[in-house]
C-alpha cells in the first residue's frame, strides 16, 4: 500500500523481522513448558466443570493433585485418558471421584499412546464441535442482522453484579454501542482459579465466570435481535487464568478478549515465563473461536510519557503481532493497542496523535486496531474532558480504527452512569457520521509535522527492537524496556505453576485448533 505519511516500508518490514526474531526466541522457550493454567484448560476441554464440597473448581482439584504428587510434567490428559480406560468413567466423573478422594489417577493402569488417543477422541470432538457451533452462531447473526460500522463503539459496564451489568449493557446497546466490555473485578487477574457460577458482588467490576459469560451473551443476543444488529461481548482472558478464561469464552460465545503477551508481566507482576507460556495456548483458542484479542500497549503511556515512549508502543505491537501469528491468529483478529494520551496542553498535540494513529493503521492494515481514549490527563472538568474525547473520536474515524473505546467526560470522577455513556456514544456517532470520509479526503504535507513524527517513531522503534534482539525479551523486561516497569525473570506471581513437559506429555488441541476454523 502507498503510505499517506510517506513511511519507508522497507524500514517497517525490517522492524517486523526484528520482532519476528524476538518472538521466535520466546516461542522456542514456550513450547518446552506447560503451566497449571494450561492443564486446567485441558481439563475444561475434557468437559470437567463444577466445584467440590469446599468450593474448589474441579479443574483445580485435578491439576493440584498432579502437581502435589510431582507428576504434572506428564500432563493432565495422560492421566485422565488412562483413568478413563482403567475405570470406564467419563472425565467429569473422574474429577468428582478425585475430589472425594475415591480415586488416585496417578495410580491407574497406564497404556500405550494409541489407546490413549482413542479414548480421548470422542471428548475432543465434542469440545471442538461446541466451539465451532458457537462461532457459527456468531457468523449467522452477522450474516442476517449484521452489525454496526467500524470503528466499533466500545463501552464498559462495571457494577460488580452480573444482573445489574445486564441492565446497563442492554441500555448501552440501545444507545448505540457495538461492543460491551464487562470489566473484571479488581484483583481477579491474580487468582489462580476461576470462580464458579453467577456472581453479584465485585469491586470495580464483575467476576469473570463461565455462568456470567452465558448470562451476558444471552442478554446481548436478545437486545441485538431487538435492535437489528449483532452486539459483541468483551471480557478479560489475562492474568493467572489466561487460557482457562479463553476456553470458557469460546464455549459461551464471547467476541473480544483482552489478551496481551506482556500486560500481566508489567502491570500485574505476574511471572514473565508463566505469562508467555499461557498466552500461547490462550491465543490458539481465541484464534479458533474467531475472537478478536485486545492488547494493552496503551497502558505504557499511563506510566511513561506519550511523546517520548511512543516507539515502545509500536515495538510491543509488533512483538504481540508476531506472537499472535505464531499461535495461529489472523491479522483481522488482532486488536493491537495504542492510545490518545498526550498532555492536552502540548502544542500541536493533536497532530502528533494523528500521526501515530495513522502510522499504526498503515503498519497494521488488516488489524482490528484498538484505540484507547484519554485517561491520564482527564480531570474533574467534564467539559474539557468531553472536548478531549471529541478530538480522540476525530482521529479514530480519520485513521480508520477498528475498535473505539469511548472516553467518558466523568473519567476522572466515577464509574460511568448510563447518562455518561449516552453522551459519549452521542459524541462519537455525531463525529463519525459528519467526518466519515475525512481520511479519504485529506493528505499529509510532505516535510510536515505528521510525516516527521511518524518517521521518528519508526526509527526509534527499530533502535529499540535491535536492542531487544541483542538481549532477548526476558532481559529487556528485566531492564524496564516497556512502560518504565522492571520485572525479574524468576520473580512475580505464578512461577511455581510452570513445568517442563515430560515424555508422556500430550496436548492434541494445539494441532487441532492452531490457525484453523
Amino acid at each position: 500500500m502507498e503510505s499517506k505519511l510517506g513511511l519507508d516500508f522497507k524500514k517497517v518490514e525490517y522492524a517486523r523481522s526484528l520482532a519476528h526474531g524476538i518472538a521466535n526466541d520466546v516461542q522456542s522457550f514456550v513450547e518446552q513448558y506447560t503451566t497449571v493454567a494450561v492443564e486446567r484448560t485441558l481439563c475444561r476441554l475434557m468437559g470437567i466443570d463444577g466445584i467440590d464440597a469446599n468450593g474448589v473448581p474441579l479443574p483445580n482439584v485435578i491439576v493440584d493433585t498432579l502437581k502435589d504428587k510431582g507428576v504434572l510434567q506428564e500432563g493432565a490428559l495422560f492421566f485422565i485418558a488412562n483413568a478413563m480406560i482403567d475405570t470406564g468413567l467419563c472425565p467429569q466423573e473422574i474429577a468428582e471421584h478425585v475430589a472425594k478422594n475415591e480415586l488416585d489417577i496417578t495410580k491407574v493402569v497406564t497404556t500405550d499412546k494409541k489407546r490413549i488417543a482413542e479414548a480421548l477422541q470422542p471428548v475432543i470432538d465434542e469440545s471442538i464441535n461446541r466451539i465451532r457451533t458457537r462461532r457459527q452462531r456468531r457468523e449467522q447473526y452477522l450474516n442476517t442482522i449484521g452489525e454496526g460500522p467500524k470503528p466499533y463503539l466500545y463501552i464498559i459496564v462495571a457494577t460488580g453484579n452480573i444482573y445489574e451489568d445486564v441492565v446497563q449493557a442492554q441500555a448501552g446497546a440501545r444507545q448505540g454501542a457495538d461492543v460491551i466490555a464487562v470489566i473484571r473485578t479488581t484483583g481477579q487477574s491474580l487468582l489462580d482459579y476461576v470462580p464458579y457460577g453467577a456472581t453479584t458482588e465485585g469491586f470495580g467490576g464483575t467476576f469473570a465466570t463461565q455462568e456470567n459469560f452465558r448470562i451476558m451473551r444471552k442478554a446481548l443476543d436478545e437486545v441485538g435481535e431487538e435492535q437489528g444488529r449483532y452486539i459483541r461481548l468483551c471480557n478479560y482472558c489475562s492474568g493467572l487464568c489466561m487460557p482457562e478464561i479463553a476456553i470458557m469464552g469460546a464455549f459461551e460465545g464471547l467476541d473480544v478478549m483482552l489478551n496481551d503477551a506482556l500486560y500481566g508481566i508489567l502491570f500485574r507482576d505476574i511471572n514473565m515465563q508463566r505469562t508467555l507460556i499461557d498466552q500461547y495456548m490462550s491465543r490458539i483458542i481465541n484464534g479458533f473461536a474467531g475472537v478478536i484479542i485486545n492488547t494493552g500497549e496503551d497502558n505504557y503511556l499511563t506510566t511513561a510519557d506519550a511523546v517520548e515512549a511512543a516507539h515502545t508502543v509500536l515495538a510491543s505491537d509488533l512483538i504481540n503481532e508476531q506472537l499472535a501469528l505464531m499461535a495461529g491468529l489472523k491479522e483481522e483478529q488482532m486488536g493491537l493497542g495504542h492510545a490518545f494520551e498526550m498532555d492536552p496542553m502540548l502544542e500541536n498535540g493533536f497532530l502528533l496523535e494523528l500521526a501515530q494513529a495513522q502510522m499504526t493503521r498503515e503498519i497494521f492494515p488488516k488489524a482490528t486496531l484498538k484505540y484507547m481514549p484519554p485517561t491520564k490527563f482527564m480531570t474533574g472538568n467534564i467539559f474539557r474532558g468531553h472536548i478531549q474525547d471529541a478530538l480522540f473520536n476525530m482521529i479514530g474515524i480519520w485513521t480508520n480504527q477498528g475498535i473505539q473505546l469511548l472516553g467518558m467526560p466523568t473519567e476522572a470522577i466515577h464509574t460511568p452512569f448510563m447518562s455518561d455513556r449516552y453522551l459519549s456514544i452521542e459524541n462519537a456517532k455525531y463525529i463519525f457520521n459528519n467526518m466519515r470520509s475525512i481520511g479519504d479526503e485529506m493528505q499529509f504535507k510532505e516535510g510536515g509535522i505528521c510525516r516527521k513524527r511518524a518517521a521518528e517513531v519508526v526509527d526509534n522503534t527499530i533502535k529499540l527492537l535491535e536492542d531487544i534482539t541483542k538481549e532477548g525479551l526476558f532481559t529487556a523486561l528485566e531492564k524496564g524496556i516497556f512502560g518504565d516497569v522492571k520485572r525479574p525473570k524468576n520473580g512475580g506471581k505464578g512461577l511455581a505453576g510452570v513445568c517442563l513437559k515430560g515424555e508422556n506429555y500430550l496436548n492434541p488441541f494445539v494441532e487441532l485448533m492452531k490457525g484453523k476454523r
